[in-house]
Order: structure tokens, then C-alpha cells, then sequence
């Protein structure tokens, strides 16, 4: 049996942790601040419709306080721009034989998986990491207060599509790891799959991640629908003459139909739990993830001599209000609507 240690206790990290926790499996988490304080204190609570649990948890400040062994499994769950703020640790972090001498680093001996939003982390982690996996998460998790996960999915957390990155470059003991990961992680109530391609599943997830900087930004994400609808037709646009192989939506919907819904969290019912980008504004982390997600259509659309003006204008937003410090819904929603279409008619 694995070990999974999770760097990155949010609410991807910290929700896939507790469950692999609550579920018996060993787990270790990286976390910071004010967070790590109130996992070390009190654990991990956790919070789903049926359930409101405080699990005990092993937490450390960073990766150079576990003694990392061979068969330990890293998992990166940061957000995609804080990604090299970590690799270099990890990469870098002694790995010991059972006699407790170091055999090597992690980046030349465990596997890494990233456990990220959009496209770009996997390609980062290959200059740290010979061993890189990626996951395509569809999980509805918040992470607002110290100490606290919520998942809102029922009867299964999540689905998570793993896969080796790139998939030309599997090895046969990466089938034995795989499926040895998936074997825990349902234990876990995670719905898992092993495609061949995992990239094609996390360019698809990059599609419905654009809305993220709308929900996050916007004072009503609905009356705003026409920018979401635009990013999407010209992500779609800018992918398909990049050639870059992309899961169809019956594929997608099929698979997320038998996975999980989505329900309230008693004493949440009126809360707004919005996506990733609006949980950081929320928190005020200084940052944001839209340069990695609107961001990664700007650049496929430059490299192949395009232009995706509606991306490229909200990750210029989103920048702006990082830069301002604001904090989520300080935009007109009307105001973008206008400026988009403004911009489109040009």
C-alpha cells in the first residue's frame, strides 16, 4: 500500500486527503499558515451533505519534513501558478531505502501527480520530474476557513481521470501504479479512470474552466453568460485549429453523468461556494489562476498565429483586480458583457 503525500491542502488537496484518510490509507499533508496550524491543533474537518467530520491528520510545513521512501506517491495540488513555487523542493527532497540511507531524489524516482486546473503543470513538472502524471479533476470542493474542506458531491466525491504525461512515454510498471492508485482512491469514494490519454480529459476541464474568472469576478455570473459562452466557442475554435486533441462533450457528459451531484451542505444552503477563482479572491491569496486557463487559449491562439481576444481580455481583467487587491463580484456584469461585445465587433 502507498503512501500519498499531498502537497497542497486546499480544496482539491485537503479534500482528496481527508477522504484517503477517513478511508485508512497513510497520508501525508503540505500545507501552510494558518491552515497548517489548525491541521496540526485540531485536524481536518470536513463537510459534505451527509456529513460534518473532524478527522485526525498528519500535516507538515513542507516535504523536507517527511522521510520520503520508494513507495511513496506525491501528489501536487497547488494552484497551477503556484506549481513552481513547490517543484523544486519536491524534486529535490532525499528518497531513503529501509535502512534509512538516501537512494535518490524524488524527481528521479517517485511519481508526481499533478492535481491541477488547466494544461500547464504537467509541462512545468517535466523539468523537475521524470515521472509525471496528471489528473483531470472534476470535484466540487471548497476551502474558505482553517482547517476546512467542503465536497458537496454525493454518493462519490469526485472522478478523477489519471494517466501518464506524456502517454507516449508509459512505462509497463506505470499500468501496476495506476491501478494500484485507483484501487485506493475509489476505497476513498473518488470515481477513477485510467485513459490512455489524460491531457485530452484535462484540455476538455479547460474548456469549462474558463468561467472560472467570470464566477470569480462578476457581481451576477448569469447576466454575464454571453462572455462565458464566447471564451468557450473561441477556446473551442483556437484548440481545434491547434489540432490538440480534445475530449467531445457526449465523452465528457457521459462520464460525469454517472459520477456524482451536486447537494447543499447543512448550514451552507444560502452560501456562495463559488469556483476556484472566486475562492481565492475570497481568501485574498494575492493571485489567480486565469493566466493558466483563459491565459493557455492566448497563448495555443499566438503560437499558431491566431487571436483570442475574449480570453486574452479577461486575464487581463483578472490581473487588474489581483494588481487593485479586490476582492470577487466588484465587475458589472453588464459592463463586461459590453466591452466584450465592444472588443468582438472590432
Amino acid at each position: 500500500m502507498s503512501r500519498y503525500v499531498i502537497i497542497g491542502a486546499g480544496a482539491i488537496g485537503g479534500g482528496i486527503g481527508a477522504r484517503l484518510v477517513q478511508a485508512g490509507l497513510s497520508t501525508v499533508l503540505v500545507a501552510r499558515g494558518e491552515h497548517l496550524t489548525a491541521l496540526q491543533q485540531n485536524g481536518i474537518r470536513l463537510r459534505t451533505p451527509n456529513e460534518d467530520v473532524t478527522l485526525p491528520v498528519t500535516a507538515v510545513a513542507s516535504i523536507g519534513e517527511v522521510t520520503l521512501r520508494t513507495d511513496d506517491v506525491l501528489v501536487v495540488s497547488t494552484k497551477t501558478q503556484q506549481v513552481l513555487d513547490v517543484l523544486p523542493e519536491v524534486a529535490d527532497a532525499p528518497v531513503r531505502d529501509r535502512d534509512g540511507a538516501v537512494i535518490g531524489s524524488a524527481g528521479e524516482l517517485l511519481p508526481v501527480f499533478l492535481a491541477t486546473n488547466g494544461v500547464s503543470a504537467e509541462r512545468l513538472a517535466a523539468r523537475y520530474v521524470r515521472k509525471v502524471f496528471g489528473i483531470c479533476i472534476w470535484m466540487p470542493a471548497v476551502h474558505l476557513e482553517p482547517g476546512e474542506v467542503i465536497i458537496r458531491g454525493v454518493p462519490m466525491s469526485g472522478i478523477l481521470h489519471l494517466g501518464r504525461v506524456p502517454a507516449e512515454r508509459a512505462e509497463p510498471a506505470d499500468r501496476a501504479l495506476l491501478e494500484g492508485v485507483a484501487t485506493d482512491w475509489k476505497k476513498a469514494t473518488f470515481d477513477i479512470a485510467l485513459p490512455e490519454d489524460v491531457m485530452a480529459w484535462k484540455h476538455r476541464k479547460l474548456i469549462s474552466n474558463l468561467a472560472n474568472v467570470v464566477d470569480a469576478l462578476v457581481d451576477d455570473p448569469r447576466a454575464a453568460r454571453p462572455v462565458t459562452t464566447a471564451a468557450d466557442a473561441e477556446a473551442r475554435a483556437v484548440l481545434t485549429a491547434a489540432q490538440i486533441p480534445v475530449i467531445d462533450d457526449a465523452t465528457e457528459a457521459a462520464a460525469r453523468a454517472q459520477g456524482f451531484t451536486i447537494e447543499p451542505v447543512p448550514g451552507l444552503e444560502d452560501a456562495r461556494l463559488g469556483s476556484s477563482s472566486w475562492q481565492s479572491l475570497s481568501r485574498g491569496t494575492g493571485s489567480i489562476e486565469t493566466d493558466y486557463l483563459n491565459g493557455e487559449i492566448v497563448r495555443v491562439a499566438h503560437e499558431h498565429g491566431l487571436s483570442a481576444p475574449v480570453n486574452a481580455r479577461l486575464a487581463r481583467l483578472a490581473r487588474a483586480v489581483i494588481r487593485d487587491g479586490a476582492g470577487p463580484g466588484g465587475v458589472a456584469a453588464a459592463e463586461l458583457v459590453e466591452a466584450v461585445d465592444a472588443r468582438l465587433a472590432r
